[in-house]
């Protein structure tokens, strides 16, 4: 593996790993003009066909540190693509980001760090070290004083846009000389059976048509009763809201309500999210409640929340008439 770690004066430095001995090259500095890598012919020649792996300063990234509950490192990847707008200037297609791995940052919780930074000030580095056809690219930083590495960016030299091309203009090209003789074929052995069995058809659709015109009084009849008997079974939004006003603390704050599907969505900020769970169990009125969403510290104090539950049957009209 080669690692180029680049410099405060935005040189790369060299280092080539063999069987886990580093060997760092005093007197190879690469240096990327307009997209090309330049430097020691000796040092552009480890490149080729060997795994890059690209260590940018810090500076180029925006560090963001959030927390989540513990247990929920399996989910970091869905909770950082869904909320990197939102922590980032950029949309998540022109960014690109990587995190740390979860470290502990209290009870039941833990923390991870973010680091982001435009697509457009990596896709340069990846085609200049592209260009000298290496087996793989990696990109990575590094968190200041923590000597922690993230990785933002991974291809292999099969992956380049090239070779993709090559790739699916083949597969392409096959598919559809295949279909060809598939559909040559199928022509050839259905021309007779396509005209035996047009008259079935027509015959089926006949008796099919009469059956529908018969079962569409009976279908619509259901159709009504299944709306009348879901509307009966429905809970009312007033009284949940009357039920979540009794439940919650008063320093709960919702700012989204959602009843569907026979499931009470609730997002707000609370100065203690966890506790909420149990708050809304023990009420009687709500069961199976749980974060569907990650919980994230506001910036002034306070857990923003996702929750969802089941409301009770009392809550259906059936019982309220």
């Amino acid at each position: 593996m080669i690692e180029l770690r680049e410099q405060g004066d935005g040189s790369f430095s060299v280092t080539e790993w063999r069987r886990g001995a580093a060997k760092f090259l005093t007197d190879a500095r690469l240096r990327l003009v307009e997209d090309i890598v330049a430097g020691p012919e000796n040092a552009l020649e480890l490149l080729v066909r060997s795994h890059v792996h690209v260590i940018l300063s810090s500076s180029r990234f925006l560090f963001r540190s959030i927390e989540l509950p513990r247990g929920a490192d399996q989910f970091v990847d869905g909770v950082v693509k869904s909320q990197i707008d939102r922590l980032t200037p950029w949309p998540a297609n022109d960014a690109v980001y990587g995190w740390s791995p979860p470290s502990d940052a209290g009870p039941a919780r833990i923390a991870v760090t973010i680091a982001a930074t435009a697509r457009a000030l990596i896709e340069p580095i990846v085609n200049a070290v592209r260009a000298k056809k290496p087996g793989s690219i990696r990109i990575s930083t590094e968190v200041v004083g923590e000597g922690t590495i993230i990785p933002v960016w991974s291809e292999r030299s099969d992956q380049s846009p090239d070779r993709r091309m090559r790739r699916h203009v083949q597969i392409v090209f096959g598919a559809a000389g295949l279909s060809l003789l598939a559909s040559l074929l199928g022509w050839l052995v259905a021309g007779t059976y396509l005209e035996t069995r047009e008259k079935d058809i027509e015959d089926q659709i006949a008796r099919r048509r009469s059956q529908l015109m018969q079962q569409s009084g009976s279908a619509m009849q259901r159709a009504a009763e299944a709306l009348q008997a879901r509307k009966r079974t429905a809970p009312s939004a007033v009284i949940v809201m009357e039920e979540l006003s009794k439940t919650l603390p008063d320093d709960t704050h919702l700012t989204e309500l959602r009843i569907e599907e026979g499931k009470v969505q609730i997002v707000g900020l609370a100065q203690d999210a966890p506790a909420l769970i149990r708050l809304i169990e023990q009420s009687g009125k709500f069961s199976q409640a749980t974060f569907f969403a990650a919980t994230v510290r506001a910036p002034k104090g306070g857990d923003t929340f996702h929750i969802e539950a089941r409301p009770e049957p009392p809550f259906s009209q059936s019982n309220r008439n």
